[in-house]
């Protein structure tokens, strides 16, 4: 098994190695082929390669949604791991074509659009390379512009994760900086929590915060003690309830809000065998903020 060793700014990664796990994710449902097609053109680089599934049912052009996506799972998956994330609102305009190298060692294929915002901001950036678009594009393809997932950012992501190129041979060298999106950053400010909701949890309605525990214990927090939660959007207030810190769901009555800490060990908050989301018409993405607050006796 072939390894290539980069050196940056000091330290050493494993940049690409034989064989390793290609993750895949993009808005493009699974309605049709698409998805099908980008396996296919993967398969056809090598039929020995894993490749798995992130998710495909991202909300349609939202590339925080994905930013986030790519956050809560690519830590847990082994250094090597070579991800291509698709959700390309720009397909086919000048926003440059990547392959992200993070200091822990995963490698991420796609348009530099905001997309490795928080992958850059966890694991750290080691070096960025633009695709080199001659020399790494599906043959045949020249003459299409709107299907980059497949044409480019696959065939790409494949040859890396089947170690028959190294990041080295990808194309020029850009600065170890991407594309980045604004957002509330987590903080405490005048005895309060202020961040983001980042994501929901979809299935159930719940609402995930950027608030992660170590944070939350600077408000000293034990279970049953209560909050104040404000939810904006944009600065306009859209949610503002009092709830119970709790271990879990179960833990409150049937319909009543909860906080509890969520399996990423963040700040979220729920209604026990109801959708809090859906009843209080709250979304997720960087324009919305939450404030948490202690109630004190």
């Amino acid at each position: 098994m072939r390894h290539w060793l980069l050196f940056f700014l000091g330290f050493t990664v494993v940049a690409a190695a034989a064989e390793h796990p290609l993750v895949i994710q993009t808005d493009f449902g699974q309605k049709d082929g698409a998805v099908a097609a980008m396996k296919g053109v993967a398969v056809g680089v090598s039929p020995r390669l894993a490749i798995y599934d992130l998710s495909h049912e991202n909300t349609p052009y939202d590339i925080w949604e994905g930013a986030y996506r790519l956050k809560q799972t690519a830590g847990f998956w082994p250094a090597g791991t070579v991800f291509v994330s698709v959700i390309d609102p720009g397909v086919g305009t000048e926003r440059k074509a990547v392959v992200l190298l993070t200091k822990s060692g995963h490698l991420f294929v796609g348009p530099d659009n905001g997309t490795w915002t928080l992958i850059a901001e966890d694991l750290g950036i080691a070096a960025v390379r633009q695709i080199d678009e001659t020399k790494h594009r599906r043959p045949g393809s020249e003459k299409s512009f709107t299907f980059h997932g497949r044409d480019v950012f696959v065939y790409v992501g494949a040859k890396l994760a089947a170690g028959i190129i190294g990041f080295e041979d990808v194309g020029p060298l850009l600065e170890p900086r991407v594309v980045m999106l604004p957002y509330e950053w987590p903080r405490l400010e005048n005895g309060a929590l202020v961040g983001t909701i980042p994501a929901l949890d979809f299935q159930y309605g719940n609402v995930w915060t950027n608030l992660d525990e170590t944070l939350f214990a600077r408000l000293d927090p034990r279970v049953g003690q209560r909050f104040r939660v404000t939810i904006a959007r944009a600065g306009k207030v859209v949610y503002v309830g009092d709830m119970p810190y709790a271990r879990t769901f179960g833990d409150v009555a049937e319909g009543t809000p909860l906080l509890y800490l969520n399996s990423l060990m963040n700040v979220s908050f729920a209604l026990n065998m109801g959708n809090l989301a859906r009843q209080q018409h709250i979304a997720s993405g960087p324009d919305w903020s939450v404030r948490v607050e202690r109630i004190r006796p």
